[in-house]
């Protein structure tokens, strides 16, 4: 109790003797520079620097070797852009809070949960997004339009690049037993004809069916897809399904 209490005096002291203490917020309104920003090259110069450094971070970590191996579901191979789209988050609040100080990290974290927990998105990457023009919106409202046009940029930049090749699932049913491992084959090579690649592929012999995660290119749409996958020979032809948990 003692060590916690001592660590809490420690984050509330003034640094250095001097100034305010960490959680200090200051009196009255926030400074702005309002739309007199765009003129101070020096900090869009540096908030280009970091956001980009913490995109590079997170790809680094998210995009690692490894990871692809690891991919078993939809959501999995999604992660791997989150980690960049969070890290570019984390990049633009450490920015702000540089700006006008630790109250407007109180304020984005308090934001933050709310749209964890009460805003029903289907995806993390949706939660990604929601949460990169709440920033952008934020921060425009505390009068730094400068910072909000480069977030709103960047972010359009990522959500671009990452559709690119988006992540999808299908799963074909009751495929004729004892050839499973034919059509497996089939099926494979009429997805990556179509330009997709394959991330993870799941066969259950006793249940006839085949499960497919891959990566397909943005001209592709799923009923071309859904067309190309029926169009096998009927003999080992299943069925196709796109919705399903």
């Amino acid at each position: 109790m003692k060590l916690l209490e001592s660590f809490l005096s420690i984050l509330a002291a003034p640094a250095g003797g001097s100034g305010s203490g960490l959680f200090d917020a200051p009196q009255g309104p926030l400074t702005s520079v309002g739309w007199a920003g765009f003129t101070d090259v020096r900090f869009m110069a540096n908030s280009l620097g970091a956001l980009l450094l913490a995109i590079v971070l997170g790809a680094v970590v998210g995009y690692h070797p490894t990871t692809r191996r690891t991919v078993n579901q939809l959501h999995e191979a999604d992660m791997r852009k989150v980690y960049v789209m969070y890290a570019f988050i984390g990049a633009v609040i450490g920015v702000t809070v540089h700006e006008f100080g630790m109250v407007i990290g109180v304020v984005v974290f308090g934001i933050g949960g709310l749209i964890r927990f009460r805003t029903d998105t289907d995806s993390t990457i949706d939660t990604g997004r929601l949460i990169s023009v709440t920033l952008a919106g934020l921060i425009a409202g505390l009068g730094l339009p400068h910072l909000a046009v480069i977030t709103a940029i960047f972010a359009f930049v990522l959500i671009y690049v990452f559709d690119t090749k988006p992540a999808s699932r299908v799963r074909i049913d009751q495929l004729p037993a004892g050839r499973l491992p034919e059509c497996a084959d089939l099926y494979r090579s009429v997805l990556e004809a179509q330009g997709c690649r394959i991330l993870h592929e799941h066969t259950s012999i006793h249940k006839g069916r085949i499960e497919f995660v891959y990566h397909h290119p943005r001209r592709t749409t799923r009923d071309g897809l859904h067309a190309a996958l029926a169009g096998v020979p009927e003999d080992v032809r299943g069925d196709i399904d796109w919705d399903f948990k």
